[in-house]
């Protein structure tokens, strides 16, 4: 059969950074490579060119989102194609270094990549004898490899050397080769900034510094020196993936909830998450709800701040999208979703509302700032003297943030929802700050201070 470009259709998660892969074979079937839960995509694709999913493949056991494999399987019927060393409890073709798998005309070759997991595995799309593509996975990305840490930090240097000679062996494919890679910009599996998300065998050999390193040793000290923090619903869904996440019968929805059925929810150990904008938050908000707006990364801070095994109440807007919520929790394995209740709603009940103040760059003075970004957005520049605790650490060092405190992350939405957790810890006389140190610098005329 001939193969064209645009017989792979990239399906990009910009939230959690990460791309999923559907392959057109040709004959009406499709392959799906690394899809998860969340298959809107993959279906609004499917039903553009008239396909089914005859072949559902998996490179790994994902960390930070839930497989869609499992309902490709009872929805289409597909093969789910998965690394026997996985060891995975539900049915799957169990493949090892060298199997194929014939796909009408094009053939998948398993290609063991060890590095990322311990049961990572490359797919070599063949069309005869020659390469079209390999699906990487979190073996070789675009400018680097995925991080060697989550099975513990205790083997993050072992599994780097095996990334290191897994990165070798894709690169021996010729240069023409496309990669086309699960974790990307944005992911914290993780990737460096930028907007590629494919790249061939070539041009990573001329600009991947990691391919780049002159033996083993150095390749290890670069990697694990890259890896900053992860979220810590990370540690808990490979072991989900292994067993399978369960298959979704009906469309999820979320009801509406009346002021006392929150009230009850909570009293039986609900959390309250409020998914507003921030101005809406700083406005008024339920006491002792976490704000964590509704945007692309809200999966990835649900997933972090939140634990999966409490019922969740949303605090939503007017016109907010319910589908697109439900779907980012179900993405990660939060399903004990019990619905949402509108600020309006809560009030005419008479239910209690508190506020938090916005401030801009200007008006900060002499307040002690709290700086909650990642470690490396802090190293890049800071405000001088400000105290520096990542949002994801927040919750277990609220008593080392400043009292009275602004706020602040790189645009706001952070910052608010640190703001709402010191809240809940007993802080009190907080502000978020409107921007991030860039608007200080402006604001002040005084220069960032960079470095750890």
């Amino acid at each position: 059969m001939g193969f064209a470009d645009d017989h792979v259709i990239p399906l990009v998660d910009a939230g959690l950074g990460n791309s999923a892969y559907l392959v057109d074979l040709g004959d009406g079937r499709a392959l799906a490579v690394d899809a998860g839960r969340d298959l809107r995509d993959l279906r609004a694709a499917t039903e553009r060119r008239g396909l089914a999913v005859a072949f559902a493949a998996d490179t790994h056991l994902h960390a930070d989102f839930l497989t869609g494999a499992l309902q490709l399987a009872a929805d289409d019927a597909a093969t789910v194609l998965a690394s026997a060393a996985g060891h995975r409890a539900f049915p799957h073709t169990a493949l090892a270094d060298g199997d194929e798998t014939d796909l009408g005309g094009l053939t998948l070759r398993a290609l063991a990549t060890p590095g990322h997991t311990d049961e990572h595995l490359s797919f070599l799309l063949l069309d005869g004898t020659r390469e079209l593509g390999v699906f990487t996975g979190g073996s070789l990305i675009v400018g680097s490899a995925a991080r060697t840490d989550l099975l513990g930090a205790d083997r993050a240097e072992e599994l780097a050397r095996a990334q290191y000679r897994s990165l070798r062996r894709l690169t021996e494919l010729p240069d023409a080769t496309a990669v086309w890679p699960t974790h990307g910009a944005g992911s914290f599996c993780s990737a460096p900034p930028g907007a590629e998300r494919t790249t061939t065998i070539g041009a990573q050999k001329r600009a991947n510094t990691l391919l780049a390193t002159p033996d083993e040793d150095a390749f290890v000290r670069q990697l694990l020196s890259s890896l900053g923090s992860y979220p810590a619903y990370f540690d808990r869904l490979g072991e989900i993936n292994r067993r399978g996440p369960g298959v979704l019968a009906t469309a999820p929805s979320l009801p509406a909830l009346s002021a006392a059925a929150v009230h009850e929810l909570r009293g039986q150990g609900a959390e309250l998450v409020d998914v507003r904008p921030l101005p809406d938050f700083a406005a008024g908000h339920v006491p002792g709800a976490v704000s964590i707006p509704l945007r692309d990364q809200f999966a990835t801070w649900l997933g972090w701040l939140l634990p999966d095994d409490a019922p969740l109440v949303f605090v939503t807007a007017p016109g907010q999208d319910l589908t697109e919520l439900t779907w980012q929790a179900l993405k990660i394995g939060y399903e004990r979703l019990a619905g949402h209740v509108t600020m309006h709603t809560w009030t005419a009940d008479g239910g209690q509302q508190e506020t938090t103040e916005l401030l801009t760059a200007d008006r900060i003075g002499d307040r002690p700032v709290l700086d909650v970004r990642q470690q490396s957005e802090w190293d890049s520049g800071h405000i001088p003297g400000a105290v520096g605790i990542e949002l994801g650490e927040l919750t277990a060092h609220a008593g080392e943030a400043p009292s009275g405190a602004v706020v602040h992350c790189g645009h706001g939405e952070r910052a608010m929802t640190a703001a709402s957790l010191l809240q809940r810890a007993g802080h009190q006389d907080l502000a978020v700050l409107e921007g991030g140190p860039a608007d200080w610098a402006k604001a002040t005329g005084h220069p960032l201070q960079e470095g750890a």
